[in-house]
């Protein structure tokens, strides 16, 4: 397998930092409420924050147009518009623009990561949580720093082993690792400066994906973890000592014990019947969280429920809160300000953690502070950001599943014919659980005022678990997916419904006043990567059919494009250095595209290989991208079949409740995971003491022992070899037609 070539500027590995063993001190940081203590902080006896690098203050991000060469957080400031000033790369110079340099992020899985940039380095995360520093004129690396997350911890998330970035603040590096840590790194040497468990309890599912916030002293960061059965919270951290300030619960928990502050009493009126505090709640704030300097004010973006489907997790109804929300925090004291929900009692994996952006607009003639979003539900909403008045809540993509927002009660009128959980029958929804838009990044130009959104419509087939339906109990599974929704026999499900229409995906220019759409360039794949806006008029994006284009932000006509060939999802962003405009974009596939048809969620990867890596373009970097080596295996012949139907059914269903999430619906695998139907022949000789034996760990493969018996493997194998054969026919008989 050959890894694209460069023509110059290719990065290598120097200078890993390595980073000694030293004594820990533990400084007491107890938890207020009834969980267990997570709180408790390791620090190093002599680390402490660089002096001299990585010294970015919420002044500075506060003035981030004053030197709009540097990109300071993770949205560029903390309006979060992924809007750039920078004007040197316009559309009389793009014809110019060529690769820089490259840097190898040593990774097949997913890249996520929106990298920050100031004074000339670059630092920025790569899978499995590792971070690293760069020259971010030239791509040499100065330092690594790997938490080593351990392999088995792969199994307990949702969407792949990503990290979307790290916050740069008074000389530290910040970075949530995978296994729920929140650590502090040097921003000159990346040595731990102290390092604090933030998960609640380890016996569950928890993890963090998400990049940390920092904003006056603290370090705000969430957690995921909803399919499996976790509940919510964010907590805010002392960014020297790593001391936790306050936590806020987005869900309730047991009512049979205190409530840890008011705001859970409040939500706990919402819920009706069940026991969810005993399989989660969900409500993780697993992406988006952004501060205001106008307001003093923090806001969360609120995941779903869990399970999925209210009438299990909350049979008496309710609107559940604080699922599907935004919540407004004070950030001195974690109290609530506001909050408004897109989704009451959200039954369809609605989130709101999806990016939330700051702006100053003229609304009804009226200029307002407003909070924008285009959550999962397909509705984008703008909120007047100090009072959280619903201003607008146009659809941004096709909507089923509700006729419109009431702009009265702020609630979306729900269509009867597509209520699952009272018909007892199954319903295609859209937008499904992917969401119309799902984490990638949208960005804003305030020239244009339009809003440029990676959107997708990819229906899903809900329908409530059969046991659930029969039995009236759900059958909870502790340390598995707990969706309430019928994953088992999904491809049997949709199967029923022959008008079930193709998912698609595709780029939206969006006026979040008027609720028109200006423009849409449809893609090849409905998993692309986020966009960024310039004052140039350009919007770049990467897709999954492994371009970065960039487009006229007025028309939609496409200036300029170049083949990675590799899949994208993560967003780009520009900066400048010795006069000289960059822009820079992970690329390699991966996160929530494992979940969909595989090689067709990622093609360019699938078919060259999804070799993670960051390259940065500049007008007439003198690199080129050159074709690398066809990477893409067809269908070997699969050994004979010899099961059963039974036995085939019962695999599939096994299957769908334990395996799809990673290796996909239809066993499709995919660029970052392997695709089963082409295992090869020893992986068919070792099939058992992979899933039961766990001898893959190391790989993110670790034991499902716990899950299976030695018969629900063989019927799981039996399942893969069918399907297997399903398509090696198929290819077999495309080869003689052509």
């Amino acid at each position: 397998m050959a890894h694209p070539s460069f023509s110059q500027g290719q990065a290598t590995v120097i200078n890993v930092v390595a980073l000694s063993v030293i004594a820990l001190t533990v400084i007491a940081g107890l938890s207020s409420g009834s969980e267990e203590d997570s709180s408790s902080v390791e620090t190093t006896a002599t680390a402490v924050a660089s002096s001299t690098s990585g010294q970015i203050s919420t002044e500075r991000i506060i003035a981030a147009d004053a030197a709009p060469g540097d990109w300071l957080a993770y949205g560029r400031d903390y309006k979060e518009q992924r809007f750039s000033p920078l004007t040197q790369i316009n559309k009389d110079t793009i014809g110019d623009l060529e690769v820089a340099w490259t840097a190898d992020m040593y990774t097949t899985r997913g890249l996520e990561a929106s990298p920050i940039v100031a004074d000339g380095v670059m630092y920025m995360t790569g899978s499995w949580s590792v971070v690293y520093a760069v020259d971010a004129k030239t791509g040499e690396e100065i330092w690594s720093y790997d938490p080593e997350v351990p392999g088995a911890w792969a199994r307990k998330a949702c969407c792949d082993v990503v990290n979307r970035g790290v916050a740069v603040y008074d000389g530290a590096v910040y970075v949530a690792s995978l296994d729920g840590y929140l650590i502090a790194l040097n921003a000159e040497n990346g040595e731990v400066i102290w390092r604090v468990n933030t998960i609640i309890d380890r016996s569950r599912a928890y993890t963090i994906t998400a990049a940390p916030r920092v904003a006056n002293g603290r370090v705000f960061i969430g957690n995921g973890g909803g399919e499996f059965g976790v509940r919510g919270y964010v907590t805010a951290y002392d960014a020297k000592t790593g001391e936790q300030d306050w936590r806020f619960y987005t869900v309730p928990g047991d009512p049979s014990k205190p409530f840890e502050h008011p705001e859970m009493e409040e939500a706990a009126a919402t819920w009706k019947g069940g026991e969810w505090w005993k399989i989660g709640g969900g409500g993780t704030v697993w992406n988006s969280i952004v501060y205001d300097p106008d307001t003093d004010t923090v806001f969360l973006g609120v995941g779903n429920g869990s399970p999925w489907t209210r009438s299990i997790r909350s049979p008496g109804g309710g609107d559940n809160l604080f699922l599907s929300s935004i919540v407004a925090l004070d950030p001195n004291t974690g109290r609530k300000k506001w909050h408004y929900q897109t989704t009451p009692g959200d039954t369809w994996d609605y989130t709101a953690v999806q990016d939330m952006m700051l702006a100053d607009i003229e609304v009804d003639g009226k200029m307002r502070k407003v909070i924008m979003q285009a959550p999962k539900n397909g509705f984008f909403y703008v909120l007047d950001r100090a009072t959280g008045e619903l201003l607008r809540a146009n659809p941004y993509v096709t909507v089923n599943w509700a006729s419109h927002v009431d702009m009265e009660t702020g609630r979306p009128v729900e269509l009867a014919d597509r209520d699952f959980n009272t018909s007892g029958k199954s319903a295609w929804i859209l937008p499904g659980p992917l969401g119309g838009h799902n984490w990638q990044a949208m960005s804003y130009n305030p020239d244009t005022g339009l809003i440029y959104i990676p959107a997708m419509e990819s229906p899903l087939v809900f329908d409530v678990d059969h046991d659930f339906k029969v039995t009236g109990r759900y059958k909870y599974f502790e340390g598995g997916w707990n969706t309430g929704v019928e994953f088992g026999r999904l491809l049997e499900i949709m199967a029923e419904h022959p008008d079930l229409p193709p998912a698609k995906g595709y780029i939206t220019a969006f006026d979040p006043l008027t609720g028109k759409t200006h423009w849409i360039k449809e893609h090849g794949t409905h998993w692309n990567g986020g966009t960024l806006s310039t004052a140039a008029g350009l919007v770049f994006q990467g897709n999954g059919d492994g371009f970065l284009v960039a487009y006229d932000a007025a028309t939609g006509a496409e200036v300029w494009k170049v083949n990675t060939y590799t899949s994208i999802i993560a967003p780009p962003v520009t900066y400048m250095i010795d006069g000289e405009q960059y822009v820079a974009i992970q690329v390699g596939s991966g996160g929530a595209a494992l979940l969909t048809e595989g090689d067709a969620a990622a093609p360019a990867s699938a078919k060259y290989g999804n070799f993670g890596r960051m390259l940065s373009f500049k007008l007439n970097g003198g690199g080129s991208i050159e074709e690398p080596e066809h990477w893409a295996r067809e269908i070997p012949e699969p050994p004979v079949l010899n099961a059963s139907a039974e036995q085939i059914d019962r695999g599939m269903e096994k299957y769908g409740e334990v395996c799809a999430f990673c290796h996909g619906i239809g066993v499709y695998g995919g660029s970052a995971l392997p695709d089963l139907r082409k295992m090869s022949e020893q992986t068919h000789r070792m099939f058992n003491e992979i899933v039961l034996e766990g001898i893959l760990e190391d790989r993110g493969m670790s034991s499902f022992a716990d899950r299976f018996n030695e018969k629900d493997v063989e019927d799981v194998y039996a399942f893969i070899n069918f399907r297997s054969w399903q398509d090696y026919e198929l290819q077999e008989a495309a080869k003689k037609a052509n």
